[in-house]
């Protein structure tokens, strides 16, 4: 279910909350692929299957930062925020992968809420802490922390 959260002071009030977990999301070549071309990454470990299929995986694996990048739109499943002007990503922090995302896999979002501080322009701070979970796997694909400032 997505917590909503309306203004500023909505959001504060979100400190140290769990946001839960988004909806699964499955990783396709395609995407992959689309990923690569846009990022000029072509490492035969994402986008040959052919040859990925014998390497240590079995199979062609997302970038990580393709996995990390998934986390915004994932991110909008856990967290409707309104109430606001504007919302931008300010950063990251203590971003890892652990393990990784083999073609066909199922991923999604969990996410706890940090602190939530005041900033200049009447604004806040969110601090997210977040991983991204792969269907089946014991270890996250991704984890970390990600910065998101909002104004009203």
């Amino acid at each position: 279910m997505t917590t909503k959260a309306d203004g500023v002071a909505e959001l504060k009030a979100l400190a140290g909350r769990d946001l839960g977990s988004s909806d699964w999301l499955e990783i396709t070549q395609e995407r992959i692929d689309t990923f690569a071309d846009a990022t000029g990454d072509h490492q035969w470990i994402h986008v040959n299957p052919e040859e990925a299929a014998a390497g240590p995986f079995g199979a062609t694996i997302a970038h990580g930062y393709l996995t990390l990048s998934l986390v915004i739109p994932l991110f909008t499943e856990l967290l409707e925020i309104g109430g606001v002007s504007m919302s931008v990503n300010y950063g990251l922090g203590k971003v890892r992968f652990p393990s990784p995302v083999p073609v066909g896999s199922r991923i999604r979002l969990t996410g706890k809420v940090g602190s939530v501080v005041e900033v200049s322009g009447g604004g806040v701070q969110m601090e997210l802490d977040f991983a991204v979970e792969r269907d089946g796997s014991d270890k996250p694909a991704c984890v970390g922390q990600a910065l998101y400032r909002h104004y009203p």
